[in-house]
C-alpha cells in the first residue's frame, strides 16, 4: 500500500535558494507585522493632545532598531550572490 517516491536529491545551491526564500518570507512577514502594529497604534489608539505618551515613546525606541535590523537582514539575504564556482558548474553542465 505504501508507494516509494523517487525524489532527486537537491543540490547545495537549490537548498540555499529554498533557505533564502523561507527566511525572506519569515522576515518579510515579521517586518509587515511590525509596521501594521505601529500604524494601528498611531491611528486607532487614543493619544494625548500635547505629545506622545511615555509608553508609546518607549515602544518606538524598542521597535525602530528591530525594524532597521530586520530590513538590513532581509536586504542582505536577497542581495547575496552565489559562489562563482556554482556559476561555473551551471555553465559547464546545464540542465536540459
Amino acid at each position: 500500500m505504501t508507494q516509494k517516491v523517487n525524489r532527486e536529491r537537491l543540490t547545495e545551491s537549490e537548498l540555499m535558494a529554498r533557505l533564502k526564500f523561507t527566511i525572506g518570507i519569515i522576515l518579510g512577514l515579521t517586518l509587515f507585522g511590525i509596521v501594521f502594529v505601529v500604524l494601528y497604534s498611531l491611528i486607532f489608539v487614543a493619544q494625548p493632545l500635547d505629545a506622545m505618551s511615555p509608553i508609546d515613546q518607549k515602544f518606538f525606541e524598542l521597535i525602530i532598531p528591530l525594524a532597521t535590523f530586520l530590513t538590513g537582514t532581509l536586504s542582505g539575504i536577497m542581495l547575496a550572490k552565489t559562489d562563482t564556482k556554482e556559476k561555473e558548474d551551471r555553465e559547464e553542465d546545464p540542465k536540459e
